[in-house]
């Protein structure tokens, strides 16, 4: 009988493609879950599974990845249908976003990479939330909201690049290559302008800086690109909101409902 890589669970895999490697710290912690670091005592991998919880295909991030230089993100390993491997990046997972300057170049250098091949579109992910979600969550606010970008339509493209879409301290990794991004699950082609709309900052002022940055070294038009972050940014805040709603449903984890809660309060002071 062939053997199904499908349906293998974490100790399949090991046995069978990784004799002689065993996890080391267990999961690598994390919103979505599922990244195992593994070692032979020498050498170490990333091991990585699906996840029902992403509306991203899994093979895509593993395409992202092939496409990345190993200056940017980690180079992917074997492809096993529901899980894959990636290189270790060893370096220090960021506590904080970088200065602007360091920031804006990281973000310069991947969108000058060639497109991944595929669009990100937001509004379907926005209508798939609202349908997968808890009903009693369901409220007139978020179906106003929901309504009015159905109508609207996303915002145009001032510049298309390849965008990663998660970019957190977490989600950083400084090593003797410098600064790294990991965790590509969403990664896809779209506007910078949604990228830097994306950026988990503190604050309205620290992404204000970091996008006119980013214009100085792009040489993008600073106001202009100002206006296109501003104009991403309820569907982005519509998106966290929404994706944190279905967590919450599949996991009953009370984190994804304060989470939730944040991003509605942030949207509902951004409209006032």
């Amino acid at each position: 009988m062939p053997f199904n890589s499908n349906k293998l669970t974490r100790d399949d895999v090991l046995s069978r493609y990784f004799p002689g490697y065993a996890p080391v710290t267990g999961l690598l912690t994390g919103l979505s879950g599922g990244s195992c670091l593994i070692s032979d005592g020498v050498h170490r991998l990333v091991l990585r599974q699906r996840h029902q919880s992403t509306s991203s295909p899994f093979r895509r991030q593993y395409r992202a990845l092939k496409k990345l230089p190993d200056t940017l993100a980690p180079k992917p390993g074997n492809w096993l249908g529901e899980w894959m491997t990636v290189a270790f990046i060893a370096g220090d997972v960021q506590e904080h976003l970088p200065a602007a300057r360091e920031l804006a170049a990281l973000l310069h250098g991947l969108h000058r990479q060639p497109l991944f091949g595929w669009r990100i579109s937001l509004l379907p992910l926005l209508e798939q939330y609202w349908l997968k979600c808890e009903p009693a969550r369901r409220t007139p606010f978020w179906l106003r909201h929901l309504q009015k970008m159905r109508r609207q339509g996303e915002p145009g493209t001032l510049r298309l690049a390849p965008l990663h879409m998660d970019v957190h301290a977490g989600n950083l990794v400084r090593g003797d290559a410098g600064l790294r991004l990991i965790d590509w699950e969403y990664a896809g082609d779209g506007d910078v302008a949604l990228e830097l709309a994306s950026v988990w900052v503190d604050n309205q002022a620290q992404r204000d800086e970091l996008t006119a940055e980013y214009a100085r070294q792009t040489g993008m038009d600073a106001d202009e690109l100002r206006q296109q972050v501003l104009r991403w940014r309820p569907w982005v805040l519509m998106l966290m909101a929404g994706w944190y709603e279905c967590r919450w449903k599949q996991t009953g984890d009370g984190q994804f409902i304060t989470l939730a809660d944040c991003a509605w309060h942030q949207l509902r002071t951004n409209e006032k």
